[in-house]
């Protein structure tokens, strides 16, 4: 690396970002890609992994495509580059053709440096028409770990990219992914590499899984929710309570409310402006404790959440490290709460069976949707389709977990794509002339403001319809969003516009015509392999919930491979070590120089490791867990540690 380059993202980082160093492995993996190698970079949620392309991107000619299938992520990350003066544009799935269209003429004909798709794009028509013209000098993947069949969440689209690469010859790959097992991370390399190359060609990174300031916990329970009360209320500060349902989260919401904990829960049924608002007073601190299904944290940045607790075993370790490290991403000691009971094990075993449906199921399944969208055999290919899934299972009588794996199957094998959430932004075109417009405006003096602003904030708004945003409609009028939404409204009632407002209602995408159900085929050898991968996942994490002496962090990191991590001294079982190996006098000696040290004064626990720097760490954690459990002593969120009166 010359020392031009190093000026050059070093001034980019504090011009954009103002930082004024990189995090651990960001700078190494950052000269990687400019070096043109293909990087492979793994990191935990909330470790920067999306500055490692963002950085290059913008220190070279040329645009970023960035491949996501996080729709929240894809509109965070475009609306804060966007604020930084990067020009950046996203196509997400269930965009109309001229959407699209626009938003590639757009990219290829502005100093775009940022382009954000799905995976399903890659291989449209539209996609490889403007693919040339789009100056492409990196390929970002996101979530990499959804190209691989043996990863927790393949998703088929993905296989794709291996064909672009033959479109972009040349131009380098930086994969990303928070959580891959080395088998996992054998198999990106090997999907993703460069046609006839080799897949020790990637420079592989990778963060440790250690996480020094998070303690893991398992608690076998009777009652969950009295235990979620009482973690709640000794470890103050926002706090994510994870379930399996949607119906969980409301209940659980509500008795959390009852205890005076501010609480609300989120769920992807809810309404998008709903999901929105709750995600908003949550990162705001308006709300303190969120009780969500999984569909809530994916590309959320909230450093300060000293809580995450895990009403029900997830189904699989990844899914579990990404979700419990949404806790203490500031470096501040934090807690990973995961409660469970016999039944919750005995759940996940039989969830094998039920993951995996027969293939008569999946035929079924493929019928019943068939019947539903009314679409007859030889139609549908390269269409969108509004699937209500509630209503599905409701009306052909189903399963919902027939139904929901049955759809996933026929997705891995190219039948079907369905997704829950496809963002559909809102866009507006005027129906009358200028002429009657005027005359409007002479007549409904109080929507004037509303109709100027949209005349001056969009050009060709008379020609054709145009995306919009209430949210930016809203600043340049300097009122609020539901004022906005009410006048647009207005508007489309009077028949000045028609207004569709933004929505994200689930879509089925048929990539093929739709065939008979008797004549749908499933790779059996590679289905039941995923099924056998499915199982020893379910295997380990049930593993890790009965586990009663082993390091929490060693056994997260050893599943992924990271071998050099070390005892964390802070997790539920090498606390039990270490209170077994430290006499009664011992702690009762270290108990009263703490109690003797806080008459006087609270201090911070850095400041009585200094004082007690004779006595080892994990001990004095020890002793301070006791006096919290015991309600002696306080610790607010900035490490002090103070006597309760």
């Amino acid at each position: 690396m010359t020392g031009n380059t190093q000026s050059t993202i070093d001034s980019i980082l504090k011009d954009y970002w103002g930082y004024n160093s990189f995090r651990p492995l960001q700078e190494d993996i950052i000269n990687s890609v400019l070096s043109g190698n293909d990087t492979l970079a793994l990191m935990p949620t909330g470790g920067g992994k999306s500055l490692c392309y963002q950085v290059p991107a913008l220190a070279r000619p040329g645009l970023c495509l960035v491949i996501s299938p996080l729709i929240a992520l894809k509109k965070d990350q475009v609306e804060n580059l966007r604020k930084k003066n990067i020009t950046a544009f996203a196509i997400y799935s269930g965009m109309s053709r001229k959407e699209v269209i626009n938003t590639f003429k757009v990219a290829t004909e502005s100093n775009c440096k940022f382009l954000y798709v799905s995976p399903e794009r890659l291989e449209t028509s539209l996609f490889k028409e403007y693919l040339p013209g789009l100056d492409i000098n990196l390929i970002a993947v996101d979530e990499a770990h959804c190209i691989s069949q043996w990863g927790y969440d393949f998703r088929p689209p993905y296989l794709r990219i291996a064909e672009l690469r033959k479109e972009l010859t040349g131009i380098p790959v930086l994969a990303l992914s928070a959580s891959a097992t080395p088998d996992v991370q054998e198999d990106i390399c090997e999907k993703l590499k460069e046609p006839h190359g080799d897949k020790h060609q990637f420079s592989v990174f990778r963060q440790s899984f250690e996480r020094p300031n998070l303690s893991y916990s398992v608690f076998r329970v009777d009652s969950k929710i009295n235990k979620i009360i009482e973690v709640l209320k000794k470890v103050a500060g926002t706090g994510i309570v994870y379930c399996k349902s949607r119906k969980r989260t409301k209940e659980i919401s509500e008795l959390l409310q009852l205890q005076n904990i501010s609480a609300d829960f989120y769920h992807a049924g809810l309404p998008q402006q709903e999901r929105s608002k709750k995600q908003e007073e949550w990162i705001n601190n308006k709300t303190r404790v969120i009780v969500c299904t999984n569909a809530f944290g994916m590309g959320i940045d909230k450093p300060d959440v000293r809580t995450v607790v895990h009403a029900d075993v997830p189904d699989c370790l990844e899914n579990y490290y990404q979700e419990a490290g949404r806790a203490g991403r500031d470096g501040k000691i934090s807690y990973a709460v995961l409660l469970y009971d016999e039944s919750d094990t005995f759940e996940l075993e039989e969830m094998i069976a039920v993951r995996f449906p027969s293939l008569n199921d999946i035929r079924t399944i493929y019928q019943s949707v068939s019947n539903y969208l009314q679409l007859p055999t030889g139609t549908g290919g390269g269409n969108y389709y509004e699937f209500d899934l509630t209503d599905f299972i409701r009306k052909f009588k189903l399963t919902s977990f027939t139904a929901l794996y049955s759809l996933k199957a026929l997705e891995q094998d190219g039948w079907l794509a369905f997704s829950e959430q496809v963002f559909l932004s809102a866009s507006i075109s005027f129906t009358i002339s200028k002429e009657a417009l005027y005359d409007f405006e002479k007549t409904h003096t109080g929507l004037d403001l509303c109709i100027k602003t949209l005349l001056r904030a969009y050009s060709g708004i008379f020609d054709q319809p145009v995306h919009i945003s209430e949210k930016a409609i809203a600043s340049l009028m300097k009122k609020e969003v539901t004022q906005v939404i009410t006048d647009l409204q207005d508007l489309h009632r009077f028949g000045v516009i028609e207004y569709l407002p933004q929505t994200d209602k689930p879509q089925l995408f048929f990539p093929r015509n739709r065939i008979k159900a008797d004549d749908i085929v499933i790779d059996m050898v590679a289905y039941n392999k995923r099924k056998e991968v499915y199982r020893q996942r379910v295997k380990q994490m049930i593993d890790y919930v009965k586990e009663t002496s082993q390091c929490r962090s060693r056994v997260i990191g050893t599943y992924f491979g990271d071998e050099l991590i070390k005892q964390c001294g802070v997790c539920d079982n090498c606390l039990k070590q270490k209170s077994a190996k430290m006499s009664s006098e011992e702690f009762e000696k270290i108990h009263r120089r703490i109690v003797d040290l806080l008459i006087s004064t609270p201090l911070h626990t850095k400041e009585l490791f200094h004082v007690l720097s004779g006595i080892k760490k994990e001990k004095i954690w020890k002793v301070l867990e006791f006096l919290h459990s015991e309600n002696k002593v306080e610790m607010t969120n900035t490490g002090v540690v103070q006597l309760k009166s």
